[in-house]
């Protein structure tokens, strides 16, 4: 009887359960929260955290009910949902069954990242133009993570598994808290500093956004951008990423993932070069074999069976191709020499100076000519002058008034007929040495028809 007044974890657990299950409140209730740990299964339920400034809760929503969502939930959004609070037995702890969610604005933190990642993406921090390439065969690796985390412990031991010539040194760093973007960028510049590591990996494990955060920081984003070293980032799992992905000069999904990015796997080299060994051993063969072919040829030729033979019609050939050389030459050579003189003589007709004198004997021809033809011409004008002069001094009246005429005329009009004057006009009368003033005193019409 005794034993019966304790109930198993099991019972205790369904009768919790059936609490829940009875409430009305918790069978359909609506919670407004910030998203965080949200992570994606390979069967596609989705898992996540739902907080506020002072409580969480832990969340899942079936695969049947987020196939249907319009947006893709991401750490830092602030949502809407609705579901069924229940308890999840195995664990003994309660959590939301979401069937629907719809987004109620956007967090502080995913606020602040995209506001970041724009800034930084203007100017060029993201640039693929400035990713650096990853070393080929890496001999020191440099890694800036928590020296107690397992992603250490993954990086070290993959790197070593993969690649045991490479030697790695450990930068520990905080990766979460305030101290962390200060601590990873220290760290970067003092990997820069000591210019030894040909690769650096920079990471953390999984955690929730907050955890995560430092590597959102722009002190941190800016340490790796300034990296003269080729940096891979790690942090978190393939759903988480960060500001410092986006400026690494390579990005990892985890830090197993880096380390296997970081270096070649010794395996893969060995049969690399094996098979590389292998092509040049077949390929020395082939050519040996073509090499003992072509000296088997050579050997039956003629010239390895008769060389004293070959020697002496080489030297007849020889011989001739002088003979022809010289006779070509020498003709080539009178071509040039008659080509020559035939220009030499084009030049000495054409020169200059002869030009020059033909010219000028051409102009003193030429002023000659002009000179006697002007004289000729002013010869006839004179002529055809004085002809010009002798009948106008023909055509004179001054000549007419020296046989005795006279010229009349009435205010500078000449008097033609006695109907141009009035009985008492007065009239000039010009003779050969004067003019006369006269006053009419009548007419008389001249009886004569004119």
């Amino acid at each position: 009887m005794e034993q019966d007044r304790y109930l198993s974890i099991t019972a205790l657990t369904r009768y919790i359960k059936r609490q829940f299950d009875r409430d009305t409140v918790l069978n359909d209730v609506w919670v407004r929260g910030e998203l965080s740990n949200v992570k994606l299964h390979s069967r596609g339920h989705m898992y996540f955290t739902l907080k506020d400034e002072r409580s969480r809760i832990q969340s899942v929503m079936f695969s049947s009910h987020n196939s249907k969502l319009a947006f893709r939930p991401e750490n830092g959004m602030k949502v809407l949902v609705r579901g069924e609070v229940t308890v999840y037995e195995p664990y003994g702890q309660y959590q939301l069954y979401a069937k629907e969610m719809q987004p109620d604005g956007i967090g502080n933190l995913f606020l602040a990242f995209e506001e970041l990642k724009k800034k930084l993406e203007r100017e060029g921090i993201f640039s693929s133009e400035r990713k650096k390439p990853l070393p080929v065969f890496p001999v020191e690796i440099g890694v800036v993570t928590s020296k107690t985390g397992a992603a250490v412990r993954d990086i070290f031991t993959t790197i070593k598994r993969r690649y045991p010539l490479a030697r790695i040194t450990l930068f520990p760093v905080y990766v979460q808290g305030e101290l962390a973007s200060e601590s990873i960028a220290k760290a970067i510049k003092q990997a820069n500093e000591l210019r030894m590591h040909d690769v650096l990996i920079v990471g953390r494990g999984g955690g929730s956004i907050e955890d995560l955060w430092p590597f959102n920081e722009e002190i941190v984003a800016r340490s790796i951008f300034h990296s003269e070293i080729p940096i891979i980032s790690a942090v978190g799992h393939e759903t988480d990423v960060t500001i410092a992905d986006f400026a690494a000069d390579v990005r990892a999904a985890t830090p197993t993932a880096a380390a296997e990015l970081a270096v070649p796997h010794v395996l893969e080299l060995n049969e690399r070069v094996n098979e590389r060994k292998a092509r040049l051993i077949r390929a020395i063969a082939a050519r040996l074999d073509a090499e003992r072919e072509k000296l088997a040829r050579l050997q039956k030729s003629y010239a390895f069976r008769y060389p004293a033979q070959l020697i002496r019609q080489k030297n007849q050939e020889l011989d001739r191709l002088i003979e022809r050389l010289t006779r070509e030459a020498k003709l080539q050579l009178n071509q040039k020499y008659e080509q020559w003189r035939n220009i030499n003589k084009s030049i000495h007709r054409h020169h200059p100076e002869k030009l020059i004198i033909q010219g000028k004997e051409r102009r003193k021809q030429l002023t000659k000519r002009l000179a006697r033809e002007m004289q000729q011409l002013t010869n006839r004008k004179k002529m055809l002058y004085q002809q010009s002069i002798s009948k106008l001094d023909a055509l004179s009246p001054l000549k007419v008034m020296d046989r005795g005429y006279s010229l009349v005329t009435k205010d500078d009009v000449v008097v033609k007929s006695v109907y141009d004057v009035n009985p008492g006009d007065m009239i000039q009368v010009n003779v050969k040495d004067g003019l006369l003033d006269c006053h009419v005193w009548g007419l008389e019409e001249s009886k004569n028809e004119p």
